[in-house]
């Protein structure tokens, strides 16, 4: 009798279990909120992407992918999943709407929730590679491809090359990497992680921001904005309306740094260390003048200054840089640096400048080039029936 009565008591609370299994949305995701929506600065929808000649925010997460399938059309699927994500990132969205089911994964990781857009901004790009991978060589652009080695770089394998690469940026860390984790999980399977870093700017109103040396990073920028069209956007082709990003990973030797004297430390860039005017000039947005003299008739800018070099080049690109803080190296130093990113209307621009610095530049005896990319980056999504890379996919 006794052990027909514990039977019964099984079979009913099990029976019980299972009813609270079928009713379980109830109490599950059923009753959590989407984040509202919230206003971006920043249009998901324009010409260009954004977060290129966007003004640059606090932080960025960015991060370099390889293909993990030779499937176009796959791929074709894939960036327009990122476009409808995308879209509901910038938003304040969540990926997608969460479901009602506690037992399914959330759709959205969630650390986002109850948090603003941040001014996020998502800029995507490809190298040549991607095109080799996929067989679709023929449509690759003629100007895209790896970058030359350059004098003094001592690239590392963990942060070179790479198919596709995702800069996203934000006014918060979190809101960033929120934004290429999703991105990546709903593409498992088709893509893997190569390399990553998280930078960040600091910078009051529309200060210029200064790099781990103490200097601003970007003065030039304010001449490369106003020729935009001649400096950064590609004017023919699938990727009219795009533009190339050069990437480097720069580690910075701080404590060496640290030991220089303030006079050679502005030798070094150029420019005076706290008002950012190039040596011999009052103001940061001065009109470079190499050829000015002093009293005695020298040059007032060293002729391997970073600044006089770069200048000298004759081309202009836009830098969108920060600074990294990765830790310690094997060396018990600061492993600290910048992530140098410009886009231009053609890689030659970096190419030049970056060749026109070589061996000479006073700055290499504090920093080394350890990371390189260059990515073709798509025209902008323009409405609700385009998406990313439509120009290119729609040739294939």
């Amino acid at each position: 009798m006794a052990e027909n009565t514990s039977r019964r008591d099984f079979l009913k609370h099990t029976a019980l279990v299972g009813a609270g299994l079928l009713s379980a949305p109830a109490f599950g995701l059923e009753s959590r909120q989407q984040n509202p929506t919230f206003q971006n600065k920043y249009n998901f929808y324009g010409e260009h992407q954004a977060g290129i000649v966007t003004p640059a925010q606090k932080h960025i997460y960015f991060l370099v992918l390889e293909l993990d399938t030779h499937d176009v059309s796959k791929i074709k699927a894939l960036f327009k999943t990122w476009t409808e994500y995308s879209r509901n990132l910038t938003t304040g969205k969540n990926v997608k709407p969460y479901g009602s089911n506690p037992y399914l994964p959330p759709a959205d990781t969630g650390e986002a929730d109850s948090l603003n857009t941040h001014d996020l901004t998502l800029t995507f790009g490809v190298s040549q590679s991607f095109f080799q991978k996929l067989g679709i060589e023929k449509h690759k652009p003629a100007e895209l491809n790896d970058l030359p080695h350059f004098p003094r770089d001592q690239l590392q394998a963990d942060y070179t090359g790479g198919d596709i690469c995702i800069q996203a940026c934000a006014d918060d860390p979190q809101v960033a990497f929120h934004a290429v984790r999703n991105l990546v999980r709903v593409a498992r399977g088709e893509v893997k992680m190569k390399w990553s870093q998280m930078g960040f700017n600091s910078f009051l109103n529309n200060d210029t921001p200064r790099n781990l040396f103490g200097f601003k990073d970007g003065t030039a920028n304010a001449d490369s904005l106003k020729e935009q069209e001649k400096v950064v956007w590609v004017q023919d082709g699938w990727l009219k309306g795009g533009s190339y990003l050069a990437v480097r990973r720069v580690k910075m030797f701080l404590e060496t740094w640290d030991r220089t004297h303030l006079q050679s430390q502005e030798e070094t860039f150029g420019r005076h260390r706290d008002s950012g005017a190039a040596l011999g000039h009052k103001h940061e947005f001065d009109k470079l003048d190499l050829e000015k003299k002093d009293e005695k008739g020298n040059p007032v800018m060293p002729e391997i200054s970073h600044t006089h070099l770069a200048h000298k080049s004759g081309v202009k690109m836009l830098r969108r840089s920060f600074s990294y803080s990765s830790g310690i190296d094997d060396k018990g130093q600061f492993d600290s640096g910048l992530l140098f990113i410009s886009f231009q209307q053609s890689p030659e621009q970096f190419i030049k400048i970056q060749n026109r610095l070589g061996n000479i530049d006073k700055m290499n005896e504090y920093i080394t080039h350890i990371g390189s990319g260059l990515f073709a980056c798509f025209a902008g999504v323009k409405d609700e029936n385009d998406y990313l890379g439509k120009a290119l996919f729609e040739l294939i």
